[in-house]
């Protein structure tokens, strides 16, 4: 029987955002206090499992979420660029009724199913699916965690359970500080799980997509 394998992907704590804008890639977002918490509240919960590689995306906020990981499981953090968060041509701007208002951004929404307006789903699938395949060989038999964004994270789950990638942003299951976990027999995905170790510091609504 082929050795299982487990591929956690961690959503990163809440970042203080007092603005309420899509920050996206845009450098300079840290955690909040709270979203510290998060991350700390997540790696006691995960204390006793078994693993053995820490992957994060490149931003600030999925590095300070990985730290205290690295501490509990006293591992070097690798910086997969493939974590990042989904490229959007709204970065900066206050989400709310605004953003869809403003006639100068109608002519990004013209096809949501791409989208038009940001990274193609299918590009972040593939370069998500490629961050796992290498998370689950350097933790073959054990398990990974990989500190990533909501939107790659929720899209390589609807890719991996044969779900349509177009969906409404509001309807995600990737809450801040959630993992969704991958399990493989050998290279065979077996399983999806999804659970949520730090749900009582989650304030909602949260910003989409951030």
């Amino acid at each position: 029987m082929a050795e299982t394998t487990v591929v956690h992907l961690l959503r990163h704590g809440e970042v203080h955002n007092p603005a309420s804008v899509l920050y996206g890639r845009l450098p300079g977002y840290h955690l909040s206090e709270n979203g510290r918490q998060m991350a700390e509240t997540v790696a006691k919960s995960v204390a006793g499992r078994d693993v053995t590689a820490l992957f994060c995306s490149p931003l600030e906020r999925a590095q300070e979420t990985t730290a205290p990981f690295a501490s509990t499981f006293h591992l070097d953090v690798t910086v997969d660029d493939r974590l990042i968060e989904a490229l959007n041509i709204f970065e900066g701007v206050p989400v709310g009724d605004t953003l869809f208002r403003n006639p100068r951004h109608y002519r990004h929404m013209w096809n949501p199913l791409r989208p038009s307006w940001g990274e193609p789903y299918a590009d972040i699938v593939r370069r998500m699916r490629g961050a796992i395949d290498t998370a689950r060989d350097a933790a073959r038999g054990h398990e990974a965690i990989l500190v990533s964004h909501q939107l790659p994270i929720w899209v390589i789950r609807l890719a991996a359970e044969g779900r349509r990638l177009p969906h409404d942003p509001r309807r995600r299951q990737c809450a801040l500080a959630s993992l969704t976990s991958f399990s493989f027999e050998g290279d065979r995905l077996i399983s999806v799980g999804y659970s949520e170790p730090a749900a009582a510091l989650v304030k909602r609504p949260t910003v989409p997509g951030a």
